[in-house]
């Protein structure tokens, strides 16, 4: 896609003033005050949205969906899981530079967490699936991954009584390949994380941001940040190039993104914008995760993306800000 401001970025912008009167409510420079006790104002395009409640979607699905979701045998040699590398106990991710396959094969690209996964609108950072259920077929199949297929999978499943029972609950028959991507992806879109500090203060809870974080708030709606990142996942719902106003630093991987499923130039280094929504635990960042850190990656994405040379104090304020999208799962915070 031709690389200039999405009609979601437009209208973004056009709220930014009315949003930063709302939270700043001082002079420039100061600590933003806190509002008084009641309700938050009601903005007429809100950039940044709560998160929905979990949905209530047929629990045998979800509970069937949740084991095939740590079940090694999807992959060839039994060896890995989906959790494997969407570890739910540290951020829905795992921590590596690249996830390792069989035979510990590096991937290509570092592994995005699945937590609100359900919320993007593609998967994949290039955005080569237009669905859970979709993506949930690729790393069964990728032979750098799991390497193996449904036919073998299927052998391994309809072998276990349990899966056989299971199957029969949920979905009234033996194991087949819709069934699993569906229970797979029914489960994946309970994995939301509502509550974080965010959350609250867009709900009406005043004191839910610290005043750091309300001016790293502030600073992330008027330095730009939102173009992009906004919405209920702060992000994940657009396409843009990495590297907008500057080619991105060396020690990035160049990547043809989102070219190599369009076959399109205009789409070389375009990717998918991630979700914010708990990044203070995904470290490392960026698609071949050359920011090994927050700080290192706002200061990255103020020069490449917007122009600018971020002062310290701004970065600060802002990974203040990015702490409070840290939301909780199954009543427990994420760590």
């Amino acid at each position: 896609m031709p690389f200039r401001p999405t009609l979601i970025a437009a209208l973004v912008l056009l709220c930014i003033g009315l949003c930063i009167g709302w939270i700043r409510g001082g002079e420039d420079g100061e600590a933003p005050p806190m509002p008084p006790p009641g309700p938050t104002p009601a903005l007429p395009f809100q950039a940044l949205q709560p998160l929905p409640p979990v949905p209530a979607l047929p629990a045998a699905r979800v509970a069937l969906g949740e084991r095939l979701f740590h079940e090694p045998r999807l992959s060839h040699d039994n060896s890995l899981s989906c959790a494997s590398c969407h570890d739910l106990a540290h951020g829905g991710a795992d921590a590596r530079p690249v996830s390792l396959g069989v035979r510990g094969q590096p991937g290509q690209r570092n592994a995005p967490t699945v937590f609100n996964a359900s919320l993007n609108f593609v998967q994949f950072w290039d955005g080569r699936a237009g669905s859970l259920r979709e993506q949930a077929a690729g790393p069964v199949h990728n032979p750098v991954e799991m390497a193996s297929s449904w036919p073998e999978v299927l052998d391994k499943l309809r072998a276990d009584a349990s899966y056989r029972e299971a199957f029969a609950s949920a979905y009234g028959g033996p194991p087949t390949a819709e069934h699993i991507v569906d229970a797979l992806a029914s489960f994946e879109e309970t994995l939301l994380t509502p509550d974080s500090p965010l959350d609250r203060f867009l709900r009406g809870e005043p004191g839910a941001l610290d005043a750091r974080q309300r001016a790293g708030l502030q600073r992330f709606i008027e330095l730009g940040c939102a173009s992009c990142h906004q919405g209920v996942g702060l992000g994940g719902n657009m396409f843009q190039r990495f590297g907008v106003m500057e080619a991105p630093p060396p020690g990035v991987a160049r990547d043809s993104g989102r070219q190599a499923v369009t076959g399109r130039e205009a789409d070389r280094g375009v990717f998918k914008v991630p979700g914010l929504r708990n990044v203070a635990l995904t470290a490392p960042y960026f698609h071949d995760a050359s920011a090994a850190t927050l700080e290192d990656a706002v200061r990255t994405m103020a020069r490449v993306q917007l122009g600018q040379d971020m002062a310290a104090q701004d970065v600060d304020l802002i990974v203040a800000f990015l702490h409070a999208l840290t939301g909780r799962w199954r009543g427990q915070a994420l760590q």
